[in-house]
């Protein structure tokens, strides 16, 4: 695959990003959430994660909670009527109006369609992958902890909280959720492969499609993600390593 060329003018970085959708892609445990909240505090673009608002539902066992509950539980994805409600009416909100930050969605080529029928062109979309071997993302799952609260990850051995087992941001005890028990991720990995892993080939033929290393530090990881996005849009079937 060719290298994409990245500018490095850091003056470009407005112009570029003006009305762009960003659409983070990547298995459970690459560290989509992580990268999408960086860059969300770069570029002042809202992080819109459909798991979280999901999550956040079924804690409050909403009527969307208890309908996605059994699906989450099962490591199974929600059905696109219920996500795609979901993201419709966050983009439709007036911090979305300059870009925004997509963690979670599009899962499936419905998705994506959905996606760009209710983005009618107003935002151009850049999406990017983050590659990470299965085995790789299944240590990192079992380290895993999360604050429930700001929703900051961690990572036992790579990347503990200063706080010990409260979350360094906001002091809210971790939790270890339960969808990244080992046989659960194994589930969310086979319906990765097999549900969203043709999003890339979808973003390919589109010309919108850019892939990083993710098994790399965050830092560096980060690096090659902003420089994508001064870029504005990757070479076709571009990659960073």
């Amino acid at each position: 695959m060719n290298r994409s060329s990245v500018s490095r003018n850091p003056q470009s970085n407005n112009g570029d990003l003006r009305k762009m959708a960003i659409v983070l892609l990547g298995p459970p445990g690459a560290g989509k959430g992580t990268q999408a909240r960086k860059l969300g505090a770069r570029y002042n673009f809202p992080r819109i994660s459909t798991g979280d608002i999901l999550r956040e539902a079924v804690k409050n066992e909403t009527v969307l909670g208890k309908k996605a509950r059994r699906y989450m539980e099962a490591g199974d994805l929600v059905p696109d009527v219920l996500v795609d409600a979901i993201v419709k009416a966050r983009v439709a909100r007036k911090d979305c109006a300059s870009g925004f930050i997509l963690d979670g969605y599009p899962r499936t080529i419905h998705q994506a369609e959905f996606l760009e029928r209710i983005l009618s062109g107003k935002h151009k979309i850049l999406a990017i992958g983050i590659r990470v071997r299965n085995d790789v993302l299944l240590d990192r799952l079992a380290g895993r902890w999360t604050c429930p609260k700001c929703a900051k990850i961690f990572n036992a051995d790579s990347r503990p909280s200063s706080g010990g087992s409260s979350c360094d941001e906001c002091d809210s005890p971790l939790v270890h959720r339960k969808d990244d028990s080992a046989s659960i991720v194994e589930e969310r990995l086979l319906v990765y492969h097999k549900e969203t892993e043709p999003l890339i080939q979808y973003y390919q033929s589109r010309g919108c499609y850019a892939e990083v290393d993710g098994e790399r530090p965050v830092d560096k990881i980060y690096r090659s993600l902003t420089g994508l996005l001064r870029a504005g849009k990757p070479n076709r079937h571009s990659t960073v390593a």
